[in-house]
């Protein structure tokens, strides 16, 4: 009776996050990732793409591309249909048409690492081989989401053949915006025009972002509280994890999740076991996943 009572008041102030227990409706689209995997320029992309009039930045993406892990349940029932929104959750079958964001788990964990100690969840000197094996293990903040191999493997396993489905891996993304956008723009049931298209693709850059950034960064709930001098908006990069991640954090990613790793088209690195090292069918290669 009483949990009855704090849940109706919860929603009723607007303080239930929705997350897993958000509405959903028939005409929703959601774009999904792990955690630091390119969600948040992909909502960009996409507010400047559907937006066009609007000048999108850190200060309105939650109105148009909302959160479900930020935001709450009535929240999410006022947004004009139909609604894009963005998840960090493992294979939910109610979900009718996903966008699904995926990234090179060795880069996903360095910046997971930043964004960690940006929001004050590890310290300064807090050994990055040890939150690697947090991150392999699923002991991060996230766990409620799985670990990157849980959650990504849910989705493409469950979904993808799909026409309700798209998987766009962020490196692909990276190399060619245009084409992946106008994936992503067919995707969604809009045609935009060539110099739309650009535009968006100019108003989401890393570049502009982190100047809104600079910005907008008292106004975000994302970044509002917490310390400023590691930014929300990283390196933007593909492949820096060569360089920022020791061999040993490497080997371990590699050796828990190659096969998926390989699977997706990702290339093991030399610390790679030989067993797990094999060609990727040409279905499968990058670009075409």
């Amino acid at each position: 009776m009483i949990y009855g009572i704090k849940t109706v008041l919860k929603y009723l102030l607007g303080r239930d996050i929705a997350d897993r227990d958000v509405a959903v409706y028939p005409d929703d689209t959601f774009v999904v990732s792990y955690p630091r995997s390119g969600n948040t320029w992909t909502r960009f992309l996409i507010a400047n793409l559907l937006h066009p009039e609007i000048e999108v930045g850190f200060a309105n993406i939650d109105s148009l591309v909302p959160d479900t892990a930020a935001l709450s349940s009535r929240t999410l029932k006022r947004v004009p249909r139909p609604r894009v929104l963005k998840s960090h959750q493992y294979f939910a079958p109610r979900y009718p048409k996903v966008l699904y964001i995926v990234r090179d788990p060795r880069d996903v964990a360095f910046s997971y690492y930043q964004f960690h100690r940006k929001y004050g969840f590890v310290k300064d000197n807090h050994p990055i081989e040890e939150f690697v094996a947090d991150f392999v293990g699923g002991r991060l903040i996230s766990a409620d989401w799985g670990t990157w191999a849980e959650n990504v493997a849910s989705w493409f396993y469950a979904r993808g053949q799909n026409r309700g489905f798209l998987l766009v891996r962020y490196e692909d993304l990276k190399r060619d915006t245009k084409r992946e956008l106008g994936r992503i723009s067919d995707f969604l049931g809009v045609d935009p025009s060539p110099d739309l298209l650009l535009r968006a693709i100019a108003q989401s850059s890393a570049e502009r972002m982190r100047e809104l950034e600079q910005k907008q960064q008292h106004q975000w709930i994302g970044t509002k509280k917490h310390r400023k001098d590691i930014p929300f908006v990283g390196e933007a990069s593909a492949g820096l994890w060569d360089k920022k991640l020791p061999a040993s954090s490497v080997s371990l990613i590699e050796a828990a999740w190659g096969e998926l790793m390989v699977t997706l088209g990702y290339e093991l690195s030399v610390h790679a076991s030989d067993s797990v090292k094999r060609t990727v069918p040409a279905e499968l290669s990058p670009g075409h996943v």
